[in-house]
């Protein structure tokens, strides 16, 4: 059952003076996932966007380009920096996302997005793109069910019609909500674009005992197929990550820095349409989360960090889970929400250990051995791992 969101007022902060030694970006890298709307074309029922007030609140954003350019300067000059634009549904504010691109043509640029407003994009602004993580829910039916009647077939219809004009990715993202989600129609998806990301939804309800067997069923066929052949790469984000971590440890820990995979603890940045910014996109609504602001220019360490009260340390699937979603593991261990441990989090842990241990039943490692140097170099450096948390 989804939370109405209340925004609370904020109050004004000093500003924090950055530098490369106390920089609040932990690493090289940063990505910028620039919010150009709160608007949304669509109401999908599970989307936290999409109860209370909080739809349409910030229709465009506040700050101009050169309010960024200052905050950019200040703040991400000594890091890599690559842009997701995010939303609501972020092609409703298209001036801006082609701002933004032409300010900064050494950028990368992603683009999350329903994926029913694809055909109207320029072809300038699609050849820009590293990669579209389009939202979908598996089949047409789940789609349908939860997004709105016809919106599967226009999402694939979209998506085909601009796939030549594309010189990246094409990711689904697959918020993984129902138990009737099969394995034949996470298939075809892996089959349709280019890679299959998917996320236990955090939801309540969702993880009854029925519904966890029926998820474990389809884990065991996805994890069957991956391994099925060495000559090419299943191209499901969550397998390919786990098996990466499991055959090159380090893997995680450099990327990473040693904390989680779960980016809002090092290098993600999420910039409301009014410019302040918090480290995770689900709790743009809580005060503590509050990191920084563009029109103000100050940016502090994330508040969202590992925790002594977090039991992550002590799982087996630490070295390479890593302790994802930091999100959740907050309200369940930090703010001692019960239920939701009880509901959300410890029935989502329990389908990440299960998907571990279906991997380590077929010898990662000695089919790494086997794999040709090409999908050895895929599974390795794959660039959506930077664009999603890698864990369910």
């Amino acid at each position: 059952m989804n939370t109405p969101v209340t925004f609370f007022p904020q109050r004004t902060q000093q500003p924090i003076e950055t530098t490369p030694e106390t920089s609040p970006i932990v690493g090289d890298r940063v990505e910028l996932q620039l919010l150009t709307t709160l608007t949304c074309n669509l109401k999908c029922s599970y989307c936290s966007l999409g109860v209370g007030d909080m739809v349409g609140s910030q229709g465009k954003v506040s700050y101009d380009v050169d309010t960024l350019d200052a905050f950019i300067k200040k703040h991400l000059s000594k890091h890599e920096v690559y842009v997701t634009f995010y939303g609501g549904e972020p092609t409703l504010n298209l001036d801006f996302i082609e701002e933004i691109m032409e300010r900064y043509p050494t950028f990368r640029f992603q683009l999350q997005t329903n994926g029913t407003l694809l055909d109207n994009l320029p072809d300038h602004v699609l050849s820009n793109l590293s990669n579209i993580l389009i939202s979908i829910d598996g089949g047409e039916k789940i789609t349908d069910g939860f997004r709105g009647q016809g919106v599967y077939r226009q999402v694939v219809k979209n998506s085909q019609k601009v796939r030549d004009k594309m010189k990246g990715t094409f990711t689904a993202r697959v918020t993984w909500s129902s138990e009737e989600t099969s394995f034949e129609e996470l298939d075809e998806l892996a089959s349709t674009f280019d890679y299959l990301y998917f996320q236990f939804v955090a939801g309540e309800g969702t993880y009854t005992p029925e519904a966890m067997e029926k998820k474990k069923k389809v884990i065991t066929q996805l994890v069957d197929k991956f391994f099925s052949s060495t000559d090419r790469l299943y191209p499901i984000i969550p397998i390919m990550g786990i098996v990466r971590n499991k055959v090159l440890p380090t893997r995680a820990t450099e990327l990473y820095h040693g904390k989680t995979q779960c980016r809002v603890s090092t290098h993600i940045l999420n910039v409301m349409p009014d410019g302040k910014i918090f480290p995770c996109p689900d709790m743009m609504y809580a005060p503590e989360m509050l990191q920084g602001s563009v029109i103000e220019n100050w940016l502090k360490p994330s508040p969202l960090q590992p925790h002594p009260d977090m039991p992550c340390d002590r799982c087996e699937a630490q070295p390479w889970c890593r302790g994802n979603c930091m999100k959740n593991l907050y309200l369940a261990y930090v703010k001692n929400d019960r239920r939701y441990r009880d509901n959300v989090v410890d029935p989502i842990c329990d389908l990440v250990r299960f998907l571990g241990r279906e991997i380590d039943r077929h010898d990662p490692h000695a089919w790494y051995a086997k794999a040709p140097l090409d999908v050895r170099k895929t599974l390795r450096d794959c660039e959506v791992y930077e664009y999603v948390e890698i864990m369910p």
